[in-house]
């Protein structure tokens, strides 16, 4: 039997790339019920969710066929929510959508998850994360003075501003449902996430905090103890000693100790410092300023690589990943002090637990049979 806070919630994931499989794991690691439904192989495209559907059970349904689509039907009907990444009008039109299941299933939550929402003028336009990101206005956050913006891809408009959002929203509503009996739609929209995800930034820049000037910004790229430097390795060390107490410490530390700590804010001052401090980081490797720097109130850590962030001490001390089929994963989180979570283990097979779940509903045998040899199919090279 699953663990976790979520145990007992059964939820049907549609399955498809980014947002929509991380909000399953989500909720899988949580410990809900979640049975991605695949497309048959020769329809697959990008490898599906991969790793993210560890703690899934798997079905393959070609949802173009009317007994694929009844099966799917009595599946919903049988779970507290379901989960797509369709554009709007998909579902509806394969008879799928919210309103089929209005008197059927009146508690059912529905969660649908996109880039630009299911309403307004871009609804049916394509995208991606990039593009959420770059309307929601936090892509400029990222520029540094005289340079194109970026951000590291997928973080923040699929994962956070969509697969989080949506595994939030899905939550909330599974909880109102319980009290009050009715399911609804929740309408996870990329782009509306990563408005929200702006938040704190909006709030200072409505106070006069946040000049929008990258040379001017300390969070943009322009100051000498905000930033990723190079050492002497070619590793990059981060900064973020933004209160003078930490900013102070950090000069000692650097032995910038002629350097004077109540000039911190004045930009003007900000290249020739920001010069001496890469000049400084230089010197020394990378995990040898980490030695000195990490753990202290000068606000540091060494940039690390996908596959060195799993070793770092901290990280081991909290057994924050896991080894699963040699590959590392991040643990489930946040951590809770009562409630278990699942332990990441491999994701299922694409169709792994199809016969089980295809007999917990009322099919004819021959219907059954077919939906299984679906499953069976190998990709086209």
């Amino acid at each position: 039997m699953a663990s976790g806070p979520l145990a007992g919630v059964r939820i049907i994931e549609l399955a498809g790339i980014g947002p929509c499989p991380f909000a399953g794991m989500l909720l899988a690691d949580m410990g809900a019920d979640v049975i991605v439904v695949e497309r048959p192989a020769a329809q697959r495209s990008l490898g599906g969710g991969g790793a993210m559907n560890r703690g899934k059970r798997s079905l393959v349904l070609d949802l173009k066929k009317p007994q694929a689509q009844q099966a799917l039907r009595q599946l919903i009907q049988r779970a507290e929510g379901l989960m797509e990444g369709y554009r709007p009008g998909v579902m509806e039109r394969l008879g799928l959508g919210p309103e089929a299941f209005a008197d059927t299933h009146p508690r059912l939550v529905y969660g649908r998850v996109t880039g630009w929402g299911q309403t307004g003028p871009l609804a049916h336009a394509a995208g991606h994360d990039i593009n959420y990101v770059a309307l929601s206005g936090l892509l400029s956050l990222s520029q540094r003075p005289g340079q194109a913006p970026t951000l590291p891809a997928t973080v923040v408009g699929d994962m956070a501003s969509g697969g989080l959002l949506m595994a939030f929203g899905m939550v909330c509503a599974l909880l109102e449902a319980r009290g009050s009996g009715r399911g609804q739609v929740v309408d996870a929209a990329m782009l509306d996430g990563a408005n929200l995800l702006g938040s704190l930034v909006r709030s200072l820049a409505s106070q006069g905090h946040w000049p929008a000037s990258p040379r001017q910004n300390f969070f943009l790229h322009g100051s000498p103890f905000y930033d990723s430097f190079e050492c002497a390795d070619g590793r990059f060390l981060s900064l973020g000693a933004i209160e003078p107490a930490f900013y102070r410490e950090l000069l000692q530390r650097l032995e910038l100790i002629d350097e004077d700590p109540s000039r911190q804010m004045d930009w003007s001052h900000w290249p020739a410092l920001r010069e001496r401090v890469a000049r400084r980081l230089k010197e020394r490797p990378r995990d040898a300023w980490a030695a000195l720097l990490e753990g202290t109130e000068a606000c540091a850590a060494g940039v690390l690589s996908l596959d060195e962030a799993p070793l770092h001490p901290h990280q081991q001390a909290r057994q924050a990943f896991s080894k699963v089929d040699g590959h590392w994963q991040a643990r489930p989180a946040p951590c809770f002090s009562r409630s278990g979570t699942r332990v990441p283990s491999p994701a299922p097979q694409a169709g792994a637990q199809g016969a089980d779940i295809l007999a917990e509903l009322d099919l004819p045998e021959a219907d059954r049979a077919m939906l299984l040899r679906d499953g069976q199919e190998t990709p086209t090279s």
